[in-house]
């Protein structure tokens, strides 16, 4: 029988007991990155991110554990409850703190019931869940919110009653591809020649590209790309979320699971595109540029991401969140979901009713942007990605 805690750290754990759970694969649930976050303040202190690790042990050790933040605010979560904070606020109450079960900063979907492989995973996710639960019932929390959900804890939590959102993001799916002219082929006569002529203008521009890893970037390449990765978020009126620090400690820890597309013009870098990897996906998260040259946005962030996945056989590309000018390179609308415990009865329902309206707006948009996708009409598979495991769009 397991017994249930919660850990200010994620350092309270061994790294490989960790990484043993199911899902840790993927890079954002990995303990080096997690402990990255803490170790570089981007998360703890005054962020707003407070750790909370849920976690079940028995004989054997640890055998589950949920990423939990107790959070002061609802930025760097992008599943936008703002709405409801405010609403909060008119009726006298307090919104904040809640619970976030989230991988911060991150809107890729995965697992955020992590289960050691022995064990059931049905029955210890439903415990992990009611460890959840008590702990929002402990703190008087007004809420509790797991976001960015896998196809397994979407089902969980659905099981367990929480209530179900629903988001629009854009992935792209891997069919075995030769090689990117064979993704082409795919494209409708137009499409294609717009793609190509995309890239044909930045070829022409003088721009190469190199792929770089964590691993192997020194101090002064750090330096030089996360220059460009600050600069488009002061552009836009803040600091990035995600500190130097953190990007030299996940160099040092995760290595490989770090690349970088690096756009060279007379062999000076000019733009880079952050991602992070692992077989099963590649994610998009951090874009800068130096200079503006026609398309490289483009090429950068979703045609050198697309090469990569074909040429490494992965299956999914997540270039992240917005951004309708994805689906002419070939991105389909993936519903992305996350749950909902709200303590409070009239705003849960109030919160019911709101979710099955925005739901079906979701889904509306999602089909009306589908029929801009280029694909030829001869190419076979759905228009809506129901998100990664739950109806796969792969043939």
């Amino acid at each position: 029988m397991s017994s249930a805690a919660v850990h200010a750290s994620i350092e309270a754990f061994a790294p490989d007991s960790w990484n043993a759970l199911s899902g840790t694969d993927a890079p954002f649930l990995r303990h080096e990155f997690l402990a990255a976050l803490e170790r570089t303040g981007c998360v703890g202190g005054h962020t707003g991110w407070t750790p909370a690790y849920i976690a079940l042990v028995d004989a054997s050790g640890l055998a589950a554990a949920a990423p939990a933040f107790l959070k002061g605010h609802s930025y760097g979560e992008f599943v936008f409850d703002f709405s409801w904070a405010e609403a909060y606020t008119r009726h006298g109450l307090d919104y904040y703190p809640k619970l976030s079960v989230c991988v911060p900063f991150t809107p890729a979907t995965g697992t955020r019931l992590l289960v050691r492989p022995d064990l059931d995973p049905v029955s210890t996710r439903a415990r992990l869940i009611d460890a959840i639960g008590t702990q929002v019932d402990r703190l008087g929390l007004s809420s509790a919110h797991a976001l960015f959900l896998d196809e397994d804890s979407r089902a969980a939590f659905a099981g367990a009653g929480w209530l179900m959102r629903r988001d629009c993001q854009f992935h792209w799916t891997n069919r075995g591809y030769a090689d990117f002219e064979a993704y082409l082929a795919t494209f409708s006569a137009d499409k294609r020649k717009k793609a190509r002529r995309e890239r044909r203008r930045v070829a022409e521009a003088g721009i190469s590209f190199e792929t770089c890893f964590g691993a192997d970037m020194d101090s002064r390449l750090l330096d030089t790309v996360y220059a460009l990765h600050r600069d488009t978020f002061v552009r836009h009126g803040h600091e990035p979320y995600l500190t130097r620090a953190f990007f030299a400690e996940i160099a040092r820890t995760l290595g490989g699971a770090l690349m970088v597309k690096l756009a060279l013009h007379r062999g000076a870098p000019v733009a880079a595109a952050m991602f992070f990897w692992h077989r099963e996906a590649l994610y998009g998260r951090y874009w800068g540029a130096a200079a503006e040259y026609h398309s490289l946005h483009f090429e950068t962030c979703y045609h050198q991401g697309i090469e990569f996945c074909i040429e490494r056989g992965i299956p999914r590309f997540e270039p992240g969140t917005q951004g309708e000018h994805k689906v002419a390179r070939g991105f389909s609308p993936t519903l992305t979901w996350s749950a909902h415990a709200i303590a409070d009865r009239r705003f849960r329902a109030a919160i019911r009713d709101h979710l099955q309206r925005e739901g079906a707006a979701v889904d509306a948009y999602a089909a009306q942007v589908s029929e801009h996708l280029p694909f030829r009409q001869d190419i076979e598979g759905p228009a809506v990605v129901r998100g990664p495991g739950l109806e796969p769009s792969s043939s």
